[in-house]
């Protein structure tokens, strides 16, 4: 028995569940502010103590996906996406969530062939290897400075 792209559509709309628009639009929208007010409260913060509006911004989204990630890795990020919805997937918060989610799903196979090999599945190589790059050259330039200075 073959059944049609149309027939197909037709069972898969009868089965899946409506999606409540009038309630989830909202709470995206509050949720996904929520986390931009954050964001704008720690821009405010660095800028406050000296920060350049430049320095301030990448200080904001480094300490934004840190927060993701840590709340990621103690399932906290899970529990506010349950509620948040697509308010949640900002794309650094969400981005840094999508990193970690995989990586620990398969830490109990070790660090390279679980969380090193799984970091890699969502969020694709040449983002976790840029990340990873501009960290190391971030340091070495650093270390540079400090020895110049």
């Amino acid at each position: 028995m073959k059944i049609t792209n149309n027939e197909y559509n037709k069972m898969l709309t009868a089965s899946s569940p409506k999606t409540k628009l009038y309630k989830t639009l909202p709470k995206a929208f509050l949720f996904g502010g929520i986390i931009c007010v954050i964001g704008e409260a720690f821009l405010g913060l660095y800028m406050r103590y000296g920060a350049e509006k430049e320095t301030a911004a990448a200080l904001t989204s480094i300490t934004l996906i840190g927060l993701a990630a840590l709340l990621t890795g103690f399932k906290v990020y899970d529990r506010f996406a349950k509620h948040a919805g697509a308010g949640s997937i900002i794309p650094i918060t969400g981005f840094a969530n999508a990193v970690v989610s995989p990586a620990l799903e398969f830490k109990s196979e070790g660090f390279v062939l679980g969380v090193g090999a799984k970091m890699f599945v969502i969020a694709g190589p040449v983002i976790v290897y840029g990340v990873a790059a501009s960290v190391l050259y971030g340091v070495v330039y650093y270390i540079f400075n400090a020895a110049v200075a």
